[in-house]
């Protein structure tokens, strides 16, 4: 049998074949065929998938050479793992992420392989790294920000309309939210610094584990992230529309409504009169020493795009030939603010140029750069790496890749979608390799 069946197509093909078995039964001669024998591959890719996500997970092996499925381990751990190999003698090469279970598994059971880390891995832990960096310069990126918006608008000699403002009471809040992490924030590193654990601080303070490893990631409690969607509103299609008419003068607020509503627009007149507000508010606090020839100044809707953590670190990891001129400028004017974001930014394209260049001579002159830099989280990131430096260094100088396997787990997802319901790890992996 080359696949497994779930029940209603189990039940379809007893009817079709005049079988007089139940699904049940049929799924049950399924799980009891046994499994293809394979020969033991020479290079095993190893990586982790979800029976349940966040809950219950699993290791998927995967011949390299062959493009095959291997096996389906029932979790992710090392024992698990060692004993496969085990089992299993002749494995030559191993390429696995950075997980230090799958790291020390494949030492206990193949000693005599070579592992090697997975690129896209590396420039992900990259990318986490340069994440917590950005976060804890959270008002550098954006006084950048708002620094490459008023250039903007000085060299189009326009002036951008401001952004709406909360009410003073929402305000108030925010600020005393942001007072009460503040005091949270110390109280973790405080007890920390008397020897408390993780889970003991937790209890203490009457917060989760998850927030206290967080906050121990940053000395200095970082600014929360924005929200990407803030400022959004119904009449964002119409921005060019209303500011055209206002910047011709015309300022009858109920006629431009009228004619909005036969564009297709469908939000309230509210909405429009305080925009419009703004854009009054705009036009009267510029001075009128800056007004050319004493006539209004135009204005121009302030750029969409906002600068966070995220994006400013997949600014940095975009290859630099596909950067717009507009990301390069950014860029510059993030390095500009601080110097251990330039340090950062350096660090990260040097080593990513290094990763995509498989320039291995290289890789020693960067950790000792890192590791003897002011940016900390650039000196972890250097440490690990040094701890895993024999499978850092294979990637740099052998083919294989953990691709291949990101692309069988992508198919196993589908399996497991398909037979909703009858997805146990027997009947699912019998599917996974049968059918493959």
């Amino acid at each position: 049998m080359g696949l497994a069946l779930g029940g209603a197509a189990g039940t379809r093909l007893g009817s079709k074949l005049g079988l007089a078995a139940s699904r049940n039964t049929l799924l049950r001669l399924v799980r009891q065929a046994p499994l293809p024998t394979m020969p033991t591959p020479s290079v095993l890719g190893v990586d982790d998938w979800a029976l349940r996500k966040r809950q219950s997970y699993g290791t998927v092996l995967i011949d390299l050479d062959r493009g095959r499925p291997v096996a389906l381990l029932p979790d992710r751990e090392a024992p698990t793992l060692a004993a496969w190999l085990r089992e299993h003698p002749g494995v030559e090469v191993i390429s696995r992420d950075r997980g230090g279970a799958y790291a020390k598994g494949a030492r206990d059971g193949a000693p005599a392989a070579v592992q090697v880390a997975d690129r896209f891995h590396l420039l992900q832990n990259l990318a986490e790294t340069l994440e917590l960096v950005f976060t804890a310069h959270a008002k550098d990126l954006h006084a950048a920000e708002q620094g490459r918006r008023q250039t903007v608008a000085a060299e189009n000699v326009t002036y951008p309309v401001p952004p709406s403002k909360p009410p003073p009471g929402v305000q108030e809040l925010a600020a005393g939210r942001r007072e009460q992490r503040i005091a949270t924030h110390g109280q973790v590193w405080h007890l920390r610094g008397q020897g408390w654990t993780a889970e003991a601080i937790a209890r203490h303070l009457g917060i989760g584990r998850a927030s206290v490893f967080r906050t121990l990631r940053h000395e200095v409690l970082p600014e929360r992230e924005r929200r990407a969607d803030a400022g959004r509103s119904l009449l964002d299609p119409w921005q060019d529309a209303v500011l055209g008419h206002w910047n011709s003068g015309r300022r009858d607020g109920r006629g431009l409504f009228r004619e909005l509503r036969r564009q297709g627009y469908r939000g309230s007149y509210a909405t429009l009169s305080r925009y419009l507000h703004r854009l009054r508010r705009a036009q009267g606090g510029v001075p009128e020493r800056e007004r050319p020839w004493q006539s209004p100044p135009v204005l121009a809707a302030a750029p969409r795009r906002v600068l966070t953590p995220r994006t400013a670190t997949w600014l940095v990891l975009r290859r630099a030939d596909k950067r717009s001129t507009e990301d390069q400028m950014l860029l510059a004017d993030v390095r500009r603010q601080a110097p251990n974001l330039e340090e950062a930014v350096g660090l990260a394209e040097a080593f990513t140029a290094l990763v995509r260049d498989r320039a291995p001579d290289r890789l020693d002159p960067w950790l000792k750069r890192a590791a003897d830099g002011a940016v900390q989280q650039m000196q972890r990131f250097a440490k690990r790496l040094s701890a895993d430096y024999d499978a850092v260094r294979a990637a740099l100088t052998l083919t294989w890749s953990n691709g291949p396997v990101e692309g069988q787990i992508n198919r196993l997802k589908t399996l497991k979608r398909q037979m909703y319901g009858r997805a146990n790890l027997d009947l699912l992996e019998r599917r996974f390799l049968l059918a493959a």
